[in-house]
């Protein structure tokens, strides 16, 4: 796992869109794994900007995955995280709907709702590279403290934590949906490369669980230690609780600028 603290989330924004760019350009029919809420938004701010500065790669080959979606929203509701990518990414990438895929909440077809999301990311090759945020329990998508660290896409019933975590988005606790369905740890950590974003000191216990502590189903995002291709990247208050700070910033300065992350 390698670590890279960076001075701010903007700094952190370019980074990784500088690895999504040069995996596009590299692999034009890439398959990217894409999450919501507040974290990733500094990289869709900067990937947006190349686009409109007319610096971005050729989309029109990529395929998106989200990593979850609520069940029992209406249908097209500004809530779902299939209407949040497209309004905080694709869209305003001109990307072709049909090249961006998430989990089926249709109440008639949740049974097997896993498992079909599950044979899309498979017939689409695998996701090449997987945007992640981490929760403050340590809790990655909405695999929370508990989840199987082999789990796969299925059905959750989210915590009252999580659902006050979220609430900002529904104006209450009590307005967020109960239920998600989320790709699991397993399915995950089948991703080429794991991009984990954290900032600010609320999250900071949570990333020196997942990045130093042991690899345990209390701690969801430590499974990322098991991984061959996985970078977290901090600002220095999510950074804050870690014990290798030093090690960290010495091996990052020091590393061949070819290499990216």
């Amino acid at each position: 796992m390698e670590v890279v603290i960076l001075a701010d989330e903007a700094a952190i924004g370019v980074l990784v869109a500088d690895a999504v760019a040069a995996l596009v350009r590299r692999r034009p029919a890439a398959v990217l794994g894409v999450a919501t809420g507040s974290t990733p938004l500094p990289v869709y701010r900067e990937l947006v900007r190349r686009a409109r500065d007319g610096l971005a790669p050729d989309w029109s080959g990529v395929t998106f995955f989200t990593l979850d979606e609520y069940v029992g929203l209406p249908a097209g509701s500004a809530a779902s995280y299939r209407s949040t990518i497209a309004r905080e990414l694709t869209d305003p990438l001109g990307i072709d709907p049909a090249q961006v895929h998430g989990p089926d909440p249709d109440p008639d077809r949740l049974p097997d709702a896993g498992e079909r999301y599950e044979r899309e990311i498979h017939e689409a090759g695998g996701v090449d590279l997987q945007l992640l945020g981490i929760g403050a329990d340590g809790h990655l998508a909405f695999n929370e403290p508990g989840s199987s660290l082999v789990s796969r896409t299925r059905i959750k019933t989210l915590t009252a934590r999580t659902r006050a975590d979220n609430a900002r988005f529904f104006g209450s606790a009590d307005g967020v949906p109960r239920h998600v369905l989320t790709q699991g740890l397993g399915t995950i950590g089948e991703a080429g490369h794991l991009v984990l974003v954290a900032v600010g000191e609320g999250k900071s216990a949570a990333v020196a669980a997942a990045v130093e502590g042991p690899v345990s189903a209390g701690c969801p995002a430590s499974v990322m230690q098991l991984h061959g291709h996985a970078t977290v990247l901090l600002d220095p208050a999510a950074a804050a609780g870690l014990e290798r700070v030093a090690y960290y910033r010495e091996v990052w300065e020091g590393k061949p600028d070819w290499q990216g992350i």
